[in-house]
């Protein structure tokens, strides 16, 4: 018998192995297939279940998303090991887990920031510190949130620039949330001269900033404080409640500044320029018609 006869025997004999091997594992690998159908089913309705749920509880898009997601992983994962036992019975549900186990911690320091990101969109979306539609800043990104995603936050800035935030950066610092509330307090720095009546002026800026139609004096009151004394006036600090929102806050501010203005200048309460007092130590020498004069 030739080379090339034992390597056509040696062949048909492994063909035959693997389809007698096929055949005695046919029954498994439909136990298997049915097994993936019926994860698939049940992923099915754990994902309706959820909406359902989240309709009913009111709760975000994104986290209802979020939530099928995870359902969605835990379910596979559980039916896909059960049907690789089934398939190979020599694979025990501890064999996959480990070797399951020691592939995620690879992947994981691979996509580190990857995961990092997507756990803290998780955290995220479960506390709900800021909302779409909130006016937000975080380390110099400010604006209005539009989408938070299990990756990234994207925040429309007030100039209209789209800026994309790692959940990571919004979980690890700290937030300001703007419009948190509905008011948020205004400040503005006013400043007379020295020669007018600080009383009097502080009732003539009150009076002005309560007329003011942006200012909710009816949630809590104006206040005028007498700051400091300022080099060429006596500063007052002005502070009242508005709209929470960028544009409230500077559209509160251009009515109050044009009201205090009008009123201050109808009291005669003079708004003084920068005064700069000169001292010299030395006489200065005077030029008068042609003429040297050393006199001061």
């Amino acid at each position: 018998m030739s080379v090339t006869e034992d390597l056509s025997m040696t062949l048909m004999e492994q063909m035959s192995d693997w389809l007698a091997s096929a055949v005695i594992a046919l029954p498994r690998v439909g136990v298997a297939l049915t097994i993936l159908l019926l994860t698939a089913l049940l992923v099915w309705a754990a994902k309706t279940v959820i909406r359902r749920i989240s309709r009913q509880l009111k709760l975000r898009r994104n986290l209802c998303d979020v939530l099928q997601l995870l359902a969605s992983v835990i379910l596979w994962l559980i039916g896909s090991l059960i049907a690789v036992t089934v398939v190979f019975p020599t694979v025990t549900p501890g064999k996959a887990l480990t070797t399951l186990g020691l592939g995620s911690v690879a992947i994981g320091f691979a996509f580190k920031d990857t995961f990092e990101n997507f756990l803290a969109g998780i955290l995220l979306l479960l506390r709900e510190p800021f909302q779409i539609g909130d006016f937000i800043e975080c380390e110099g990104a400010e604006g209005k949130i539009e989408a938070i995603t299990v990756r990234d936050t994207h925040i429309r800035q007030t100039d209209g620039q789209l800026v994309v935030v790692p959940n990571a950066q919004l979980f690890h610092n700290a937030v300001t949330v703007r419009t948190n509330r509905e008011l948020r307090r205004a400040t503005l720095i006013c400043g007379i001269a020295y020669g007018e009546n600080v009383d009097t002026a502080r009732s003539v800026i009150s009076e002005a900033v309560r007329n003011v139609d942006m200012v909710r004096d009816d949630v809590r009151d104006v206040q005028v404080f007498a700051k400091t004394f300022g080099a060429s006036s006596i500063d007052f600090e002005i502070t009242w409640w508005t709209g929470s929102e960028p544009l409230d806050i500077r559209a509160s501010r251009d009515q109050v500044v044009a009201a205090v203005k009008t009123a201050l200048d109808d009291a005669g309460i003079e708004i003084p320029f920068p005064y700069r007092t000169l001292t010299v130590n030395e006489p200065i020498p005077v030029q008068i018609d042609g003429q040297h004069d050393d006199r001061e």
